[in-house]
C-alpha cells in the first residue's frame, strides 16, 4: 500500500492527498512529528520536508515529483495532458500555484494567527485545556509580528502576499467563469493543484481534513468570506465532492492519520 508522510494542514500534502483519491488509489497517512519525526523522515527517505510518498521500497519528495511519479506509474485516470498546448498551460500552471499560492497562502495564515485572535484559538485541537487556549489567544499580535518578521512573517510580508493572493483569486475566478476547468474538459494536475493548495486560504465544509469541526468551511477573513471570490471556492468545492474521499473513521484513506514510529 501506498504511504505517504505528511502534516494534516500542509497544503503541500493536501495537493497529493487529492491527487491520490482522483486516481482512486488507497494509502496510508503518517502524520510527521514536526522536528524530531522529521529526522526520523530523513533517515528512512534522505528528506525532511513533506511530503513524500512511499511506494514499496521507493520513496518519492515533492509534491510536483509525486504527481508525476503517481501518473507514470499509475495511468489510469491521466492528470497531466499529452496534447502539447494543454500539456504546457497544466505544467505552467501547477508550477505558479506551487510558488504562488502555495508560499502566499502560507504567509497569509500566519498573519491572520498572529492578528486575529480568534482564529488563532479555533486551530488549536479540541484535546487542548481551556487555560492553554486562553494564554495562546492572549499572545500580544504585535509580538508574534515582531517575532514573524525575523524569519520572513513580518507584517510587510504579510501585507504583501495578502495582495497577491487577491490578485490571484481574481485571476482564477474570472478564468473559471465559463469553463468548467482551468485546462481542457477534464480534471489535470493544474486543477488538482490550486483547489488542494487553496485549502489554507478556507477549509472545505466537508468532512476531508482533521480539522477543528468550526473551522470547516472557514478561513482567512477578508479572504475566504469576499463575496467576489465565491465562485473559486464554490469550483474548488465542487472539485472536492466529486473527487475527493471523506474521512469515514474507516479504511487505510480515510483514517486519522498515523503518527510516525520513532525508533
Amino acid at each position: 500500500m501506498l504511504e505517504l508522510y505528511q502534516f494534516e494542514l500542509s497544503q503541500y500534502s493536501e495537493k497529493v492527498r487529492l491527487i491520490l483519491d482522483y486516481k482512486g488509489l488507497e494509502y496510508k497517512k503518517i502524520e510527521v512529528t514536526p522536528g524530531i519525526g522529521q529526522l526520523e523522515l530523513f533517515r528512512l527517505s534522505g528528506q525532511r520536508q513533506v511530503p513524500v510518498l512511499k511506494d514499496g521500497e521507493t520513496f518519492i519528495a515533492d509534491s510536483t515529483e509525486i504527481a508525476f511519479y503517481l501518473d507514470r506509474k499509475y495511468p489510469e485516470k491521466p492528470i497531466i495532458p499529452t496534447e502539447p498546448l494543454l500539456r504546457g498551460q497544466c505544467l505552467l500552471i501547477e508550477e505558479w500555484a506551487d510558488e504562488s499560492i502555495g508560499l502566499k497562502g502560507r504567509k497569509a495564515f500566519i498573519g491572520a494567527l498572529n492578528q486575529n485572535q480568534n482564529f488563532r484559538v479555533s486551530i488549536l485541537p479540541k484535546n487542548v485545556p481551556d487555560f492553554f487556549k486562553s494564554l495562546v489567544g492572549a499572545v500580544p499580535s504585535e509580538f508574534l509580528g515582531l517575532l514573524g518578521t525575523g524569519v520572513g512573517f513580518g507584517p510587510d510580508a504579510i501585507k504583501e502576499a495578502r495582495r497577491g493572493l487577491e490578485q490571484d483569486l481574481e485571476a482564477l475566478t474570472l478564468i473559471l467563469q465559463n469553463r468548467p476547468y482551468l485546462v481542457g474538459d477534464e480534471p489535470t494536475l493544474a486543477d488538482l493543484a490550486v483547489a488542494g493548495l487553496s485549502t489554507i486560504l478556507k477549509f472545505p465544509a466537508g468532512n476531508y481534513l482533521n480539522v477543528p469541526e468550526q473551522l470547516k468551511g472557514k478561513g482567512i477573513p477578508g479572504l475566504a468570506d469576499r463575496s467576489a471570490y465565491e465562485p473559486f471556492f464554490s469550483w474548488r468545492d465542487r472539485l472536492y465532492a466529486e473527487y475527493r474521499k471523506p474521512l469515514t473513521g474507516s479504511g487505510a484513506t480515510d483514517s486519522s492519520p498515523t503518527s510516525i514510529e520513532i525508533d
